[in-house]
């Protein structure tokens, strides 16, 4: 048995956004926490690197748009306590056709919230946001409290503050063996610690964690395409022209959803991307293109030429970034069905930047057998056939 002063209170394995709110409240609570990460920070292998997500509370479910409401705070509170702008207010724009469903269905989600909204019509938006051109029926809603989360000073914010906290932030150690029990021991490439608690934060690398524990989960792993496209006149779609975040719901000519943020991370580019991506273990982020990530690319050049004709219809610049998804689309937050030390964060990629401070907070409660505010019946393991229990 480990000495009582080497003993954590709690071990996160995984230091993207969710492992470090979660490091970040037990460190908050006075709880001692060591944070692994398999990488040496900052590093770009998962899916919380990069300068920029979308933060918004428009969603077609209410539990999302009930979470954001603490989010804001607290993103606003670590915003004061590093000192510096986590944060611009943008507005999102959602723009579908008049009859998408999915576009009545948040709307009727920010009616019932309280949450400030506005209805555009095709003449509205002409007027407002003279630089986008829509096709033939499509509308706008507009959820003013949206906006830009920073997203690579949001973890150097986090990070920061859990050392100032007092906990223990370890990169570039790989977890490489879990043996659960009452106390849960961790190796690593470096060394092994011991913990009364366990939380897997680990994004694409989750079930490799998990075989061994006897479970998987149903998580697609997916690469993703980041593309940037360059405005013919810089400032175009900036923030300066007060030009706001945007998501295309059910558009012609794309399956699945695009987003687009104002030019800010690099001069004279917006990001637009598509939200889909081709499956792809999280070593092979960095493979040579596919025909599949041709064809992506394909339907935003299309999209770009028909809706913001201010931009080069071809991409400047395309990284690369991780998606982690469940067949629902919602997060899995929950216990392991038979080690109740080891609770699982999963299945955030593409949505779960922005609602970080309080899934952190879940994952603390989780751990510490707190209470939790929130209904988690969603974001259960269990909802998927063969996944409450586990496969001992």
């Amino acid at each position: 048995m480990a000495a009582q002063k080497d003993l954590c209170d709690a071990i996160v394995i995984g230091a993207g956004v969710q492992g470090c709110f979660t490091a970040y409240h037990l460190a908050k609570h006075g709880k001692r926490v060591l944070l692994l990460e398999q990488f040496f920070l900052p590093h770009s292998r998962g899916s919380s690197h990069g300068q920029s997500r979308i933060i918004r509370r428009a969603y077609p479910e209410d539990f999302y748009t009930q979470m954001m409401d603490e989010c804001y705070q607290i993103w606003t509170q670590l915003e004061q306590e590093a000192g510096t702008q986590l944060h611009r207010q943008t507005g999102l724009l959602l723009l579908g056709r008049k009859e998408n469903p999915e576009l009545k269905t948040i709307q009727a989600t920010l009616s019932r919230q309280g949450v400030e909204h506005q209805c555009l019509s095709s003449e509205e938006l002409k007027q407002r946001f003279p630089n986008i051109r829509l096709a033939r029926g499509e509308v706008g809603l507009l959820d003013k409290s949206g906006g830009v989360l920073y997203a690579d000073k949001a973890l150097r914010a986090l990070q920061d503050a859990i050392r100032q906290l007092g906990g223990i932030v370890h990169d570039g150690e790989k977890v490489v063996e879990i043996k659960p029990g009452p106390l849960v021991s961790v190796k690593t490439t470096s060394k092994s610690y011991q913990a009364k608690n366990l939380v897997i934060t680990a994004g694409p690398w989750t079930n490799q964690l998990l075989r061994p524990l006897g479970i998987e989960l149903p998580l697609q792993t997916l690469r993703i395409n980041v593309c940037y496209w360059r405005e013919k006149v810089p400032g175009s779609y900036g923030v300066s022209q007060a030009f706001p975040c945007f998501l295309g719901l059910g558009l012609s000519l794309a399956p699945h959803h695009i987003y687009g943020l104002p030019s800010r991370e690099y001069p004279g580019l917006m990001k637009v991307c598509y939200h889909h991506g081709n499956n792809a273990e999280p070593e092979e982020r960095d493979c040579p293109t596919t025909f599949s990530d041709i064809q992506d690319v394909q339907i935003l050049s299309r999209f770009v030429r028909d809706h913001l004709p201010d931009l080069h219809p071809e991409p400047a610049i395309m990284e690369h970034c991780m998606y982690t998804n469940t067949p629902d689309e919602h997060f899995i937050l929950d216990r392991h069905p038979k080690y109740d030390n080891i609770v699982i964060g999963a299945g955030f990629s593409g949505h779960g930047f922005k609602l970080s401070p309080v899934v952190g907070k879940i994952l603390y409660e989780l751990s510490m057998k707190l209470t939790t505010h929130y209904d988690l019946t969603p974001f259960q393991m269990s909802r998927f056939p063969g996944l409450g229990k586990a496969h001992l």
